[in-house]
């Protein structure tokens, strides 16, 4: 990479030891590497529904000056779906893998996206009909996917996971259920984030870098994964978890929110 890419090492002020490491980690394998991040929990801030998150006003021009640092090899990995992603950080667009892979934004600009199906919209139409006397359940339509919300009602987590469970079951094989943060998903199987941290890296802007994975959830597993596997490295934000493959650790969105200004200052 050339030198106007390279990116200082100093970490932020105030940081403690194994956030050190990490930064000190992250500072040298973002010298020539491609950044992923998830959103939700890792970019911002969870929240009590989706709608509800915030976006501080200065992070998209952040990312879009760490983007233009990396040669344009930073991509958002998420859960969310790609037009959802798009508003949260409009007027900026990034390359992107949304529905956990099933749509995908190059650097180019071409689009892939796995397509729903009548069966499966049937599907979402029934679970939003069973579901629609649970207070605190939220079904969110993502198009191809499918998502409950139980946030705002963790009690009825074990009865939500056995419908969810039966719903999948429907749907198999083209989807499969994916467990989250207090969120259970309907997904399209064939698409998980780990293969699309690899797709991006077979394109021109993220060829030949050392992949930088960043996210907070099992969701992003495949993705800490993969982005070992290739030689590079892994950030999991929040709690630190035994069960997790990523080999760094971040305390919380909001600490990752100052790296990313402190990298772009």
């Amino acid at each position: 990479m050339a030198n106007s890419n390279q990116l200082s090492e100093a970490p932020p002020s105030g940081s403690v030891s194994q956030q050190d490491e990490t930064l000190t980690t992250l500072s040298s394998y973002l010298q020539h590497g491609a950044l992923f991040l998830d959103i939700d929990g890792t970019l911002l801030d969870l929240a009590p529904t989706p709608d509800e998150i915030f976006v501080p006003p200065s992070l998209p021009a952040q990312l879009d000056a760490l983007s233009k640092r990396l040669g344009g090899a930073l991509a958002l990995v998420t859960g969310r779906g790609l037009s959802y992603a798009d508003r949260l950080f409009a007027p900026f667009q990034f390359p992107i893998a949304g529905l956990h892979g099933a749509e995908r934004r190059s650097p180019d600009g071409s689009i892939f996206k796995v397509e729903s199906t009548a069966e499966f919209e049937r599907l979402k139409i029934e679970l939003r009909a069973e579901t629609a006397g649970w207070t605190g359940i939220l079904i969110e339509d993502k198009g191809a996917a499918v998502a409950a919300h139980f946030r705002l009602a963790p009690a009825r987590q074990a009865e939500l996971t056995e419908l969810m469970q039966r719903f999948a079951n429907r749907a198999r094989p083209d989807w499969t259920l994916q467990h989250g943060k207090m969120v259970l998903e309907i997904r399209p199987a064939r698409a998980n984030k780990g293969d699309a941290l690899e797709s991006f890296l077979a394109t021109s802007t993220f060829l030949g870098r050392h992949p930088i994975a960043i996210g907070d959830d099992v969701t992003d597993e495949a993705m800490f994964a993969m982005a070992n596997r290739l030689g590079g490295y892994s950030v999991r934000v929040g709690p630190t978890s035994a069960e997790t493959a990523a080999r760094g650790t971040l305390p919380s969105a909001q600490v990752v929110r100052e790296i990313i200004s402190h990298f772009t200052n």
